[in-house]
């Protein structure tokens, strides 16, 4: 057998995830080769411009695309957020594994939560979606963009940059630095990104080879919430320049989804939710879109700039 060959990003966080599925499949295949194929991605490279200017978050998977479609790569790892809404052909998503904790975290070394921040404090984030729901609770902070890896990030926070930063609590738990969680922002009151927290595996479609490797690694539930997820915002035609947040969770056989489009610029926010039944989660995804729209989330679609959801 060959060695299956595993495109992935050069951060420290797209390189433990990467290792994990490698070690996942290595034990669900015993005897089966795996091996990485760290690129750097245009996402990675352009720090200093918001995503939405240069691309939006699909520059994150370019590089690993071309990897699969001139064979130098069998799957990419990516973290699910980062995958656009509609995955295109000649590509597939063959496998989504079982979801970390999808919440926020507020991270800070001076301040115990937001509610305890003073007036003007200085708080990171380059994401619209968390921009937006910042201003709704806080309008008097003052909101900074950050970019960069989670380490980079974490450095300009302790270098007196920033008075706190929200990052994914799912990155810093997987990079073992969930001491630096001083709070968790959780769904339904705060709601994470698209998929956050999960880690898709995508393949060149046809591929059926690989798939069937993959087949072991996924995790239906996660993946019924991640479709009514990525349904609402492909309905809502969500990319990285519209704040929109989603959160769906599984009890039985029924999903409950909660969906937000806010105003970073403002702080408007727009909420809805819904629940339906498990086996149909697109469904459920268009409902809670129909129903963010009815309250004129059309008026908010497209009016932002800046960076990424």
């Amino acid at each position: 057998m060959k060695p299956l060959r595993i495109a992935t990003r050069r951060s420290a966080l797209a390189l433990w995830q990467a290792e994990h599925v490698a070690s996942r499949l290595r034990a669900a295949h015993p005897g089966l080769e795996v091996e990485l194929l760290p690129l750097s991605t245009r996402g990675d490279e352009v720090l200093d411009t918001p995503l939405a200017r240069i691309g939006g978050k699909g520059l994150f998977l370019k590089e690993l695309e071309y990897a699969l479609l001139d064979g130098r790569a069998d799957l990419a790892v990516h973290s699910l957020k980062d995958v656009p809404a509609v995955v295109e052909d000649p590509f597939a998503l063959a496998a989504i594994l079982e979801r970390a904790d999808p919440a926020d975290a507020f991270v800070s070394s001076r301040y115990a939560s937001l509610e305890v921040l003073p007036p003007g404090a200085r708080v990171g984030t380059s994401s619209l979606r968390r921009q937006a729901q910042l201003r709704a609770v806080r309008p008097d902070l003052e909101i900074l963009d950050l970019r960069g890896n989670v380490n980079t990030r974490l450095a300009r926070l302790d270098a007196g940059d920033y008075d706190a930063i929200i990052l994914a609590c799912a990155g810093l738990r997987r990079l073992g630095l969930e001491t630096r969680i001083t709070a968790t922002m959780a769904p339904p009151q705060w709601l994470p990104g698209v998929g956050q927290g999960a880690i898709a595996l995508e393949t060149r479609a046809g591929d059926e080879a690989t798939a069937a490797l993959l087949a072991p690694l996924h995790d239906a539930a996660t993946a019924a919430c991640a479709r009514a997820e990525r349904a609402l915002n492909r309905a809502l035609a969500g990319d990285c320049s519209v704040p929109i947040g989603a959160y769906a969770g599984l009890h039985g056989e029924r999903l409950h989804l909660y969906g937000l489009v806010g105003d970073a610029r403002t702080g408007t926010l727009l909420r809805a939710d819904a629940a339906g039944a498990a086996d149909q989660p697109e469904v459920l995804g268009d409902r809670v879109a129909a129903l963010l729209r009815a309250q004129g989330a059309d008026a908010l679609l497209g009016k932002d700039d800046g960076a990424h959801a």
